[in-house]
């Protein structure tokens, strides 16, 4: 993916020194994720380049919306973006691990909505970057963690939403039953009609409920979208 900037409809994202760069998991994530009860708290793990907090600061009128985030380069980035956003007096970014930030702030604020595109190992991936590994690996905040992170720090009518490899997807929906978060949605993803389906998106709250299950289909040829996707995501991509 270019280090260039990526300009979205309505804010611009520098991505020069991170790690991670715009990809289409965080995008799918931030215009995915449900805003059905109007949280005022939001807090986005992992943040990276500052995009799903911007896309979720773009969509609602949430007060507060923290991110986090532990690499020194992406953290200053994020700051950066968020301070030439049209929403830099709603949006801040700490810079710290995960378990730290729990540890400091179980007892001090409850999010309505925490969001999360977590680092996963994938097969085909490989780097030679420390900052990369970091960003990209599940060792850097396995599943456990972040559930358990989580469990900690939602709202008790809050949602959790993430994305993972869909191959992980009975995994951790067993893992956050352990912590008494459960299922309300969930998406499957498809490249394209005959694809495997390779991610899942999930919402989670502490209430057992029958969820709601769909498929997303992202192209119907290269560059030719689906009309799902188009509608999901035409608020933030400048060509849709």
């Amino acid at each position: 993916m270019s280090e260039k900037a990526f300009q979205f409809k309505e804010f611009k994202i520098e991505q020069d020194r991170c790690a991670m760069k715009i990809g289409t998991d965080g995008v799918l994530l931030g215009a995915w994720a449900s805003l059905e009860y109007q949280p005022d708290s939001i807090l986005d793990i992992g943040t990276g380049t500052g995009l799903i907090a911007l896309m979720l600061a773009q969509r609602s009128s949430a007060l507060l919306i923290d991110a986090l985030e532990i690499d020194d380069d992406a953290y200053e980035q994020a700051v950066d973006n968020f301070e030439q956003s049209n929403w830099g007096d709603r949006l801040f970014c700490y810079h710290a691990a995960f378990d730290e930030f729990v540890e400091e702030m179980q007892d001090e604020e409850k999010y309505e909505l925490i969001i999360s595109n977590p680092p996963f190992y994938a097969e085909d991936y490989t780097s030679e970057s420390a900052s990369r590994n970091k960003a990209r690996f599940a060792e850097a905040l396995p599943f456990s963690e972040l559930v358990e992170g989580v469990s900690k720090l939602l709202h008790s009518e809050g949602e959790f939403n993430t994305i993972i490899p869909y191959k992980e997807e009975t995994n951790f929906i067993a893992l956050a039953e352990e912590f008494g978060l459960f299922p309300k949605k969930i998406t499957r993803v498809r490249g394209n009609e005959t694809s495997e389906i390779k991610r899942s998106l999930l919402s989670f709250s502490f209430k057992e409920i029958k969820q709601e299950e769909n498929e997303l289909i992202i192209e119907i040829s290269r560059h030719f979208y689906t009309e799902d996707y188009k509608i999901l995501v035409k608020d933030f991509y400048l060509k849709l």
